[in-house]
């Protein structure tokens, strides 16, 4: 997923100048009688205009946008065109605090530009602006245009088209469709003003006051209010990220299941995270619909419980330390064995060599007891330095908690950053030769990035194998609303790889004992549906537990209106076809503006 950084906020309202328009710029301007918003706007998504200078465009000033370093305003007119196409709206970039306020009926000159948000590398569609503007004000006072209401009738129920093959894929330069797709219809809005009403959120707010609603209450809704993405084809066309133009300060703290009630309504902006944005001037009251973090059921005696959790690059110096520890102990009942993802070391993001992450984890530890929960062990491996991806200097890692009244480690000496683990057979049975050991450290697949723990453990006299992943993000795929449809997903290249090993090393165990109990899971940065899910379970190898789950309880994670999974617990044929275990999504982060981490962690019962 894109990191969560400081920067993004600043990324959000950058504006560049320009643009992919290349076109000779026009010797002279085009003039008001003749050239109007839907005419800059066009019937595709790139302005007939780009490039070229247009003057005197006449407009009423809908919305100003006085911070960052996108200031400017959005013009619309208030004598549309006939064309459902052609928007009648247009962001004016003026780069310093527009002189203009909302209802002056103004004209403009100025130079028509495509800006990509994020840069052409993201893949993203372009916004169309109008730049180095000469602004000159005719009227004050005037009734600004009544906004659009975009609801579930408006917006069709196909996402968007097949890209142009001769255009590398791009949707650009195809006619727009608004009543047959949604990312055209709101590219037909675009720059618009817009309403959405007593709207459902979807995705919770964000760091960066910011949340998504959406306008199709039934689309794929699980029974706790959010939108679940099921599979590459369901987009979710109902999806509609929410700013504000007011102080962030001011910005509900939404959950997931909550409604902005009554009308937000504002200009339909695109940014780069997220695409298609109603930038609010008047937002929706929020109601509470009261949601509430799951709590798991506690295993049995004659249970093994196995979880994975990303705690999301917990370091000493986090305050979050109690509050997962008492996710671990209440909310997932104390597991057994516990996979933790994002492990940092002992002093966080600080990039002076230290890879022992001790500290981090026998604070965790420290603090499950306080909690009231078991004195866990630990195992794990140090990373070298730097070479497995993540923040840098945090040096993050998978580590192995267990429960030592209930579960015991076999420890095989020898494992270390580079030496990878192996499968022996030792009286008819499979074992590995370093416990706990890192599966084929070397293999190119894992350059930057986490490289799988595996570990033998024994729970009343059986033995289970457990690999705890954390497979490449998918930072630096294209987004939903990307220009390139389908988009492209350029990571899966190498979680694919990751993928293969993973599954060979299962295979590995299982043609020594086929009955093997044997557990990969953690956090594999893709989907149940997904080609890294298939090749994971390759053969037959394993399964992904999550989709014994009704479909719309399989999620771990929201991301841009869209609740997915990301996290998941394959398990091999012994025990999957034992029929006697159960999966859990225990859902305690995603869905919440005051999320410790922004994945659910996953809990699976079973009998060995």
């Amino acid at each position: 997923m894109p990191s969560r950084s400081s920067a993004r906020l600043a990324a959000l309202t950058v504006a560049a100048v320009c643009s992919a328009a290349s076109a000779v710029v026009l010797t002279s301007p085009a003039h008001a009688d003749s050239v109007r918003i839907h005419d800059i706007q066009g019937t595709t998504r790139i302005s007939p205009y780009a490039g070229q200078k247009v003057a005197d465009v006449p407009g009423i000033v809908t919305a100003t946008r006085t911070y960052g370093s996108s200031r400017g305003f959005w013009l619309q007119d208030p004598d549309p065109d006939d064309n459902p196409a052609t928007s009648e709206g247009v962001f004016v970039f003026t780069s310093s605090t527009p002189k203009v306020a909302v209802g002056d009926f103004v004209q403009v000159t100025g130079t028509v530009s495509e800006y990509v948000p994020g840069g052409a590398s993201t893949g993203n569609q372009s916004l169309t602006e109008i730049t180095k503007p000469v602004v000159t004000t005719v009227s004050t006072g005037n009734a600004v245009p009544a906004p659009v209401v975009i609801d579930a009738a408006s917006v069709p129920g196909a996402y968007t088209a097949q890209g142009d093959t001769a255009a590398a894929g791009s949707i650009n330069g195809l006619p727009l469709d608004p009543s047959k797709y949604a990312l055209d219809y709101y590219e037909s809005l675009e720059g618009m003003n817009v309403q959405v009403a007593n709207a459902r959120v979807v995705t919770a707010t964000d760091p960066y006051s910011e949340l998504w609603v959406t306008v199709k209450p039934w689309e794929h809704r699980n029974r706790r209010g959010g939108t679940v993405y099921g599979s590459y084809d369901s987009q979710n066309t109902g999806r509609l990220q929410i700013q504000s133009l007011g102080s962030t300060a001011d910005f509900p703290k939404a959950n997931v299941g909550d409604t902005l009630e009554g009308a937000t309504t504002g200009p339909l902006d695109y940014n780069q995270y997220g695409g298609y944005t109603l930038v609010a001037s008047e937002l929706g009251s929020l109601k509470s619909a009261g949601l509430q973090r799951e709590t798991t059921r506690k295993q049995s005696s004659r249970e093994l419980a196995v979880a994975t959790y990303n705690v999301e690059n917990l370091d000493p110096s986090d305050d979050t330390f109690a509050q997962h520890a008492s996710a671990i102990v209440h909310n997932l009942q104390s597991p057994d064995i516990v996979s933790l993802e994002e492990i940092q070391d002992d002093n966080g993001a600080t990039d002076d060599g230290t890879v022992d992450a001790s500290v981090t984890v026998n604070k965790l530890i420290d603090a499950i007891v306080a909690a009231g929960g078991p004195k866990y062990d630990w195992r794990g491996i140090d990373p070298v330095n730097d070479q497995d991806g993540g923040e840098p200097g945090g040096n993050i890692r998978q580590v192995f908690l267990f429960n030592p009244q209930r579960v015991s480690f076999v420890d095989r000496p020898g494992g270390d950053s580079t030496t990878a683990v192996g499968v022996t057979k030792e009286h008819g049975k499979a074992e590995l030769t370093l416990s706990p050991g890192r599966i084929d450290p070397g293999n190119a697949a894992w350059k930057d990035s986490r490289k799988p723990l595996a570990g033998q453990f024994v729970f009343r006299g059986k033995t289970v194998f457990v690999i705890a992943n954390h497979l490449t993000s998918k930072g630096g795929d294209q987004g939903l609303t990307a220009q390139y449809q389908p988009p492209t997903r350029s990571s899966e290249i190498q979680r694919h790889a990751q993928a293969t090993a993973v599954n060979a090393f299962v295979k590995d165990l299982l043609a020594v004992q086929k009955n093997a109990d044997v557990i990969a899971l953690g956090d594999m940065n893709d989907f149940e549906f997904s080609g890294t899910a298939k090749i994971l379970e390759g053969d037959g190898a394993l399964w992904s537990a999550i989709k014994s789950l009704p479909k719309s309880e399989r999620y771990t994670y929201d991301y841009q209106g869209n609740e997915q999974v990301l996290d998941q617990i394959l398990i091999s044929p012994a025990i999957r076809r034992g029929c006697d275990f159960e999966y859990d999504s225990v859902h305690i982060n995603s869905e919440f503006n005051d999320q410790i981490s922004d994945h659910d962690p996953q809990v699976l019962r079973f009998h060995p």
